[in-house]
This record gives C-alpha cells, sequence and structure tokens, in this order.
C-alpha cells in the first residue's frame, strides 16, 4: 500500500502558501529511480520521468497544488497571544480551539491552540455570536510579547498550519487527515506517472506541483508557461456536499468514484475533453460524479488560458471539510482517480493529442 503511505507522508507535512518546501522534499524522497525533479523560484516542482521524456515532444501535464489553507503570525500582543492571518478562505469559526503548529526561527515547529474564550466568561450576546478572522489569535502556553519572541522564537510572518495526524481506517476505506485539498492530488500526479512510466509514449507526460494555489493560483501561472502544455489534467482534493444536500442534488459522494468538474467559476472544462474522459471511464468500469458548481476554482482557471489556450479537466477527489483542520475521504476514490487519469492517458496515446479537435 505505498499510496497509502504516500498519502500518510504529503497530509503530515506542514505545507502553508509559500512554504511548501517540506511538501516538494516527501515528494521528491519517493520514486528518486523514477523521476527527474526541478524546481523553481516560485517553489513549483516539476516531474519528469527519467526513461521517457524527449525535449520536443508536446506534453499533457498533470496539475496538483502543494499548499494548504493555513494562517500567518501578524502580530504578537503583549500578553504572549499571537494574532493571524488566513492564508486561503476560511470561515473562522471553525478555526477556534484547533490545535496548530508554528514554524520557529530555528526551523522546528511548535504546537499552539487558537484561543477559544470559555462560556464561563462570555455574556449571553457573545455565545451565538459569530467570530472574525480579526479575532483569530493562538497561544502557545506564553504569557508574554517577550517570551513567545524569545523562547519560543516566533516572529512576525511566521507560517501557521493544522497539527493534525493522518489516519486510515482500513475496516469502513476512510481516511482522516488535514490537507487532503490537496496533498491528494499531489499523491494522484505521482501514483498516476509511476503508472504510465514504462509505457511508450507519443508525448510526454511531466507533473507540475504548483505552489500558491489557495491565495490566487499563482504557481499554476508558472508552471503552465514553462511545461506549455498541449492538454491538462488538474487533480483536486474536491469538496465533498453528500452530508449536507439531497441525493439528487449531490455532486460530490464519497466512495462513488472520482468526480469530473464541468464548471465552477474559474473554467468551464473541455466539452470534448470530459467526453473523453468519460469514455474511458465507462470503458474502464470507473465511476464518475459530474459537477457543475455555482463557486469556487482550480489551477485549472490559470493553466486553460495560458499559452494560447490549453484544453484542461479537473478531477476530484472527493473530500468532506475542506478548508478545515479535518478531512475524511476514501482510499478507493483516490485509486479510482489515478486509474482514469492513467486510462486517459493511455487512451491519448492511442489516438494522439490531436484527436479532440
Amino acid at each position: 500500500m505505498k499510496d497509502l503511505e504516500l498519502i500518510r507522508e504529503l497530509s503530515n507535512a506542514n505545507g502553508a502558501p509559500g512554504f511548501e518546501n517540506e511538501v516538494l522534499k516527501k515528494i521528491m524522497s519517493n520514486n528518486e529511480t523514477v523521476f527527474n525533479y526541478e524546481k523553481d523560484s516560485t517553489q513549483n516542482l516539476y516531474l519528469y520521468l527519467k526513461d521517457n521524456y524527449k525535449q520536443d515532444e508536446p506534453s499533457i501535464l498533470l496539475d496538483a497544488h502543494s499548499d494548504e489553507v493555513a494562517f500567518m503570525v501578524q502580530s504578537i500582543k503583549k500578553n504572549g497571544m499571537i494574532k493571524v492571518l488566513p492564508l486561503g478562505n476560511v470561515v473562522p469559526n471553525n478555526a477556534t480551539a484547533q490545535k496548530m503548529r508554528i514554524l520557529t526561527n530555528s526551523g522546528l515547529y511548535v504546537k499552539g491552540i487558537v484561543a477559544s474564550k470559555p462560556i464561563h466568561f462570555m455574556k449571553a450576546d457573545e455565545i451565538d455570536k459569530n467570530i472574525t478572522v480579526d479575532d483569530l489569535m493562538v497561544d502557545v502556553g506564553a504569557s508574554s510579547r517577550d517570551e513567545v519572541m524569545n523562547d519560543y522564537q516566533i516572529e512576525v510572518g511566521a507560517p501557521v498550519v493544522p497539527d493534525v495526524e493522518f489516519e486510515y481506517f482500513e475496516e469502513h476505506d476512510i481516511m482522516m487527515g488535514k490537507a487532503f485539498d490537496n496533498r491528494l492530488g499531489c499523491a494522484c500526479v505521482v501514483e498516476t506517472m509511476k503508472k504510465i512510466a514504462d509505457q511508450k509514449m507519443n508525448f510526454n507526460v511531466v507533473g507540475g506541483i504548483a505552489a500558491q494555489e489557495e491565495v490566487g493560483t499563482r504557481g499554476a501561472k508558472v508552471t503552465s508557461n514553462r511545461v506549455k502544455p498541449k492538454i491538462a489534467i488538474v487533480f483536486e482534493g474536491t469538496p465533498a456536499d453528500d452530508n449536507f444536500k439531497e441525493e439528487d442534488e449531490a455532486q460530490s459522494v464519497l466512495k462513488r468514484g472520482p468526480q469530473i468538474r464541468i464548471r465552477d467559476r474559474s473554467m468551464i472544462s473541455n466539452p470534448a475533453l470530459v467526453s473523453f474522459a468519460k469514455n474511458v471511464a465507462k470503458d474502464l468500469d470507473i465511476p464518475v460524479q459530474l459537477a457543475v458548481r455555482k463557486g469556487g476554482g482550480t489551477n485549472g482557471g490559470e493553466i486553460h488560458l495560458s499559452n494560447l489556450g490549453v484544453p484542461t479537466i479537473v478531477l476530484g477527489v472527493p473530500v468532506r471539510y475542506v478548508h478545515t483542520s479535518n478531512g475524511i475521504s476514501t482510499l478507493t476514490d483516490f485509486r479510482n482517480c489515478v486509474n482514469l487519469a492513467v486510462g486517459i492517458i493511455k487512451e491519448f496515446n492511442n489516438k494522439g493529442l490531436d484527436s479532440l479537435n
């Protein structure tokens, strides 16, 4: 179950936007015999198949983002409370009383808790009140600003990530952990490329692990222009809606296969590529879910408009409670997502990248 161990390592890794290097190290520590790796100044990571890459051939880009929704130290108060700002979209109430890790000047992480006023000290009108971003502060147990800075070695600008350890419950095929958006996507890139490493291809397959998606799809602006893909497959840990929508409206249900996203706020997926993927899924008997979303966005929004335009599709592994400290997903959905991507690549190898035209 090497894929499960990869997911475990990537989920546990610390990777706030702009601070993704630990995630990249975890990826690069695996499969050195399969991949050549390159990094750029934006902390994007590129994966090339060692025995299956030709400089002048067209490429399929497999995209995923390495960062997770997190926080950054904004200021340190006199009483030792650490004021933080979100990196990415969060609901402030979801963060209270959660354990966090803060990067210190020594390169180690210390643990703290997002402060939450005990109900014993609340006034009646405070109990049901929604907190705001300005209310978010982390308590590491210190009692002064000097203690935080000198003893804990924490300073303004330090990244803060949830303190959560990955777990897998085999009996029910349930994974629980942090950062499934989008470490599951990163693992999809790695596992998909491993599965086609020995295939003779008429094109290159390049992995692009992009930085800073959660703060504006920034890394993908660079990866798409560097790789200049002919076609792109974007992997996501996509928000599950099965526990708050009616069955006839839910489009991201656990254990019902990967999601093919047709529309979100950033992109309308290439119709020919969607049809291509649906046919592959049918031929391989892989269950898929089609999604038309009102909001949201992915790196696909940047990639499909890059260069002279790139046919792009988003394949998502359903994840409950994205953009919070804890998520729930399934290994079966992950593996089906990988198998679908492998099938799409092999079918393009048979028919050619121009078969969409």
